[in-house]
């Protein structure tokens, strides 16, 4: 379903291509190009090998992704991974909008950060936005795994701000990606999906799944 996602990337174990859908797509392949390479050598990202006016292409990095290991039974170690590498993304004035372990490769010994992808919506920012992003990723796509987000924020080893601010912007980052696929198909299945989601995320409570 194309609907709700924003680019389309193929890769064949030497090249990743991403070609970026819907609003704005121009701005996000420049923007994500440009983060690329801003943090080449000072976090873990792919390297870029071509842009063109419509795909960004990068070299292949090797690792398993954040929610296969999620599932595999490797909750504790990909969150406190996603805490300790966040927080060096948000020492550098970095938020980086899609953040959490569906964006994340790792050693699959190791569970050290490999590659952090999908740099489309970074922005400077409050370091809030991606703390209630990777939470609300977790407590949308792996609720089993809400009891071990106090792993997360105690290897992000910065103040985080209380349930309050994080659900308000969960709720405000799903605002703007209802209003990004209104604007791209309006009464489409993206709108649809993240209106279902905005209710969801609406009702929840700190301790909807699990004890913070």
């Amino acid at each position: 379903m194309k609907h709700g996602y924003t680019n389309s990337t193929v890769g064949d174990g030497a090249l990743v291509v991403k070609c970026y859908q819907g609003p704005e797509a121009a701005f996000r392949l420049s923007t994500e190009s440009r983060y690329l390479r801003r943090l080449r050598g000072r976090i873990p990202v792919p390297r870029v090998h071509q842009v063109t006016s419509t795909s960004l292409t990068t070299r292949w990095v090797q690792g398993s992704h954040g929610q296969d290991l999620l599932d595999d039974g490797r909750a504790a170690e990909v969150l406190a991974e996603c805490g300790r590498m966040l927080a060096r993304i948000h020492r550098l004035g970095i938020v980086h909008g899609d953040y959490g372990p569906q964006n994340m490769l790792f050693h699959p010994a190791t569970f050290e950060t490999t590659a952090i992808l999908d740099w489309e919506w970074a922005h400077p920012g409050r370091p809030v936005e991606d703390l209630a992003w990777c939470e609300w990723i977790v407590r949308m796509h792996h609720p089993e795994h809400v009891p071990l987000l106090p792993r997360f924020f105690s290897a992000y080893g910065e103040p985080v701000p209380g349930w309050a601010e994080r659900h308000a912007a969960m709720l405000a980052r799903c605002r703007d990606l209802l209003d990004f696929c209104v604007r791209w198909e309006p009464g489409g299945g993206g709108e649809k999906m993240w209106r279902e989601r905005i209710d969801t995320t609406a009702a929840w409570t700190e301790r909807a799944a699990g004890r913070l």
